[in-house]
């Protein structure tokens, strides 16, 4: 007989949300990239001279393949350029170039929420492929304890899911501060690099609220079992 389980509708919600993010920044990305800044200046120029006006020499600047693969690494203090961005002096990879360089400024700065989210990265790590077998052996088992483990563990990932959103927000909105105020880009420019950033942070607010939502149907899953 088919059963129907309910709660999956519960993450519905997030995943659309994610696929309009995604759509989003295809969208943003693919219009701005296509556009060039007036100074007509590399990204990966660009962001090594934000780094150095912002008084950060310890970062180093290479070059990562893929699309939209880039990303600052605070272990190593290295900051990778995908190949659409490194050479490119259109709005949108100054945008993602200088997001980058807000994270490396945040780590320059001993940013907080930065700092938490690189010191937990390890355990959020184990806690996110542990958590799901053991919720679903606890049901199995009907075992209540490790449905309370795999729950906590699958919170833990939920917690830095929502501590990553100030930290990419910040980093937005220093990018943006630090291409303006450097005459990077002119206003018209800005308002194109709010637009390819504005974007990019919904993918994260989409994670968030699809995390939220699977951690709330293994609580109510839970509570189920236990009636």
């Amino acid at each position: 007989m088919f059963y129907f389980d309910w709660t999956y509708l519960l993450i519905i919600p997030g995943m659309l949300l994610g696929l309009w993010a995604q759509a989003q920044v295809k969208s943003a990305y693919g219009k701005y990239s296509r556009i060039p800044t007036r100074l007509g200046q590399p990204a990966a120029s660009v962001v090594a001279d934000l780094l150095r006006r912002n008084g950060n020499n310890k970062v180093r600047i290479g070059r990562v393949s893929g699309e939209l693969t880039d990303h600052y690494n605070p272990g190593n203090e290295t900051l990778n350029l995908s190949d659409g961005v490194f050479g490119s002096a259109s709005i949108a990879a100054l945008g993602i170039a200088a997001h980058e360089a807000g994270h490396a400024m945040q780590k320059h700065e001993n940013y907080a929420p930065l700092m938490l989210r690189t010191t937990i990265v390890p355990a959020v790590n184990i806690c996110s492929s542990l958590s799901t077998p053991l919720f679903f052996l606890g049901l199995l088992m009907s075992w209540e304890p490790l449905l309370t483990i795999g729950i906590v563990l699958f919170a833990a990932s939920t917690v830095f899911a929502l501590i990553t959103l100030p930290v990419e927000f910040n980093a937005s909105s220093r990018a943006v501060s630090m291409l303006v105020e450097g005459g990077y880009v002119s206003g018209e420019e800005e308002a194109g690099v709010r637009k390819v950033l504005r974007a990019a942070a919904l993918t994260y607010v989409a994670s968030a609220v699809t995390s939220l939502l699977s951690l709330l149907r293994l609580v109510m899953i839970a509570n189920r079992r236990r009636d």
